[in-house]
């Protein structure tokens, strides 16, 4: 079987072995394919490799990150629209799914679609035909229709958050990425393969893993998954003056050790109650957002609206105590 490398899927364990099998069996289909899995997993890339082992190769692939549609433009952007069609509209647009025409559509967070939104994708997904905004003729487009989610989306449909008419049309074939403390060995395969990277990116000599630095990366459970992993390996590898990374810097960071008792709390005295406060209230925050993040298998956006939390504001507390990462995040190298 082909090794998926070329496309940054990296792995040897047997759960990941599946999905390289998966993807290779995928790619010979040309149905809708749903991807799921928790945030960082390598989702778009396992649509990337199956675009490009398959016979649509040499044609377009356009990605879609469906929470950054516009409410009031979703079916211009999606569809394309005719000079004119509205105030800004001072030249035609072929729109996203034109620009894919014999190739695939990849929509991303397509659990952030609008109920607008939905519809919209549910009418073009029975025939593939769709009219511009502004325009009468209907035009009929051959295109293959991925999408990836890290939600529960059978759980917002009984919800009645997310369509579920749309959910059947859409979950035609699947594909399960799994998190990576699930990749038995995996995470050193990863880091050493991104070190390489790092090196040949940076024309930088090369840097390898101190066991201390290994034993961290076997022993965390990397709730933020390969996308992660990645960023932990590039900031020390970047940081570090040595040959050889022992991590430490994020071992502090991503595992702190149990905060110890002040001198004055060994006496009998107590800490000053600000003190005391902002140690409390750091622990509770940190203990929150990792409870949320369990619960919503790493999905931001969801644990935000159980939090009852603006996301760009419970997204900070996520950076703030290094226990995930960003929906919306680059992810210049994920598995």
């Amino acid at each position: 079987m082909e090794s998926l490398s070329r496309f940054n899927l990296i792995g040897s364990s047997p759960q990941f072995q599946k999905v390289v099998g998966r993807i290779h069996s995928l790619a010979r289909l040309d149905a809708t394919v749903l991807v799921n899995g928790e945030t960082g997993t390598g989702k778009e890339l396992a649509v990337r490799a199956i675009h490009y082992l398959s016979a649509r190769s040499d044609r377009p692939f356009v990605p879609v990150n469906c929470g950054a549609l516009s409410e009031s433009l979703v079916e211009s952007e999606l569809f394309g629209h005719e000079r004119g069609a509205f105030t800004d509209a001072k030249n035609a647009s072929a729109g996203l799914i034109g620009e894919a025409a014999g190739g695939t559509l990849f929509l991303d967070e397509v659990d952030a679609l609008s109920p607008r939104a939905q519809a919209a994708l549910l009418r073009f997904l029975q025939d593939r035909t769709y009219r511009r905004v502004g325009g009468g003729a209907l035009r009929q487009v051959d295109v293959r229709v991925a999408v990836a989610s890290n939600a529960d989306l059978k759980g917002l449909a009984e919800a009645r958050l997310f369509r579920k008419d749309l959910l059947y049309r859409l979950n035609v074939i699947t594909l399960h990425m799994p998190p990576l403390r699930e990749r038995e060995g995996d995470a050193e395969v990863l880091a050493r393969a991104m070190l390489q990277r790092f090196s040949h990116q940076y024309r930088l000599p090369p840097k390898r893993l101190h066991a201390e630095g290994l034993a961290f990366i076997e022993r965390y459970a990397w709730p933020g998954n390969v996308r992660e992993l990645e960023n932990v390996m590039h900031r020390e590898f970047l940081m570090c003056e040595d040959s050889e990374l022992r991590l430490g810097e994020s071992r502090a960071e991503l595992m702190p050790a149990p905060a110890q008792a002040p001198r004055n709390e060994s006496k009998g005295e107590l800490p000053a109650f600000r003190e005391a406060k902002a140690r409390a209230v750091a622990e509770f925050e940190r203990d929150y957002v990792c409870a949320l993040l369990s619960r919503t298998q790493g999905n931001i956006s969801h644990a935000a609206r159980l939090a009852r939390q603006d996301r760009s504001a419970f997204g900070k507390l996520v950076r703030k105590y290094g226990v995930g990462s960003e929906d919306g995040g680059t992810a210049v190298w994920s598995g």
